[in-house]
């Protein structure tokens, strides 16, 4: 393998400080497959490792960020893989604790890697990224609990999101009536209802209760919420009864303030979303459910921008101050 480039993200005086540095493959951490990248994404995670070193998300600096990649296997030391094989890998410690998919070659252990489906390709794979996942798995786990599109309308916060956007366009996919709440309401209502397929966009103002109270009007019958924070009482109280959230973020903080009445007197559920260490048995049936009928018809619309590796540390601004919507692919390999 000759030389490589990868975006290099170091702690230096309590700062991130990103470079994109030149490799070999003597540099690459331990595992089975060699990977030549060809695509990632930007997700929120990527943003606080690549702007905020307190964050939480790299525990040790220097590391090569990118918690997804696609590509195409170069060498493998398991025999699940063979060179030339198409593959995903996000999640586990991808880009966190070990060197991710900012890079244009990867080895990771083969019990990451996901043959990709027949039905995407490697670009369409990262259009839908960790956060595509993440909002596979919410609404995955929604339909686990029971909800039906005939059960009422799905409440998607966080809607101008990399999460909140693919939630919109998979549940209108799969015949549900979708809610999309957006602090950007005014700008992007057109790209969430015509675009993705929205019913209504709301202003988060316009889903919080006027008087708090455990219980109030029964709004939706499932939540998809990937922003997490002060917001969620007020959400869990205008479920339906028997109702359903799907948490998966914590952009809105950490904390909140509850009764357990919602769950005792009306029955709604609270389901936690972990993309990171979701099972590999479960991973392979989501991944193929994107190549399939959670895949939306508007894919290619998700996209807001298409960047280079050179391109990563004014994306990671970007995201960080709320200012990107819908998807940012990362082109590694170039001239596909």
């Amino acid at each position: 393998m000759e030389e490589f480039k990868a975006l290099w993200a170091e702690n230096i005086d309590a700062k991130v400080e990103t470079t994109v540095r030149t490799f070999n493959e003597e540099d690459l951490p331990d595992g089975e497959v060699l990977i030549e990248v060809h695509y990632s994404s930007v997700n929120y995670k990527d943003g606080l490792a690549g702007t905020n070193p307190k964050s939480g998300v790299i525990r040790n600096y220097p590391m090569i960020l990118g918690i997804d990649l696609s590509g195409v296997v170069v060498e493998s030391l398991d025999p699940t893989f063979q060179a030339g094989d198409k593959v995903i890998v996000t999640g586990y410690g991808l880009g966190v604790s070990h060197f991710g998919g900012f890079s244009q070659y990867a080895r990771v252990p083969a019990a990451w890697v996901v043959p990709l489906p027949e039905g995407l390709s490697l670009r369409e794979a990262m259009i839908f990224g960790t956060a595509g996942y993440t909002a596979a798995e919410s609404v995955d786990a929604l339909e686990k609990q029971g909800i039906q599109p005939r059960m009422g309308n799905v409440l998607v916060t966080g809607a101008s999101g990399g999460v909140g956007g693919m939630a919109i366009a998979m549940l209108k996919r799969l015949g549900y009536t979708v809610e999309a709440v957006s602090r950007k309401k005014a700008d992007c209502t057109d790209y969430l209802k015509k675009g993705l397929g929205a019913e209504a966009v709301l202003h988060p103002d316009e889903v919080a209760l006027e008087k708090k109270r455990p219980l109030a009007q029964q709004r939706w019958a499932a939540i998809v919420d990937p922003v997490g924070g002060p917001m969620l009482p007020d959400l869990l109280a205008q479920l339906h009864y028997g109702g359903c959230m799907a948490l998966s973020g914590n952009a809105g903080g950490i904390a909140f303030e509850a009764t357990v009445l919602p769950f005792i007197l009306r029955g709604v559920k609270l389901v936690g979303i972990d993309s990171v260490s979701h099972p590999y048995a479960e991973r392979i049936k989501l991944w193929g459910r994107m190549a399939s009928d959670l895949k939306p018809e508007n894919l290619d619309l998700l996209v807001e921008q298409e960047i280079t590796l050179e391109d990563l540390p004014v994306a990671f601004e970007k995201i960080m101050e709320g200012k990107m919507h819908g998807r940012t692919l990362v082109k590694v390999k170039q001239g596909i």
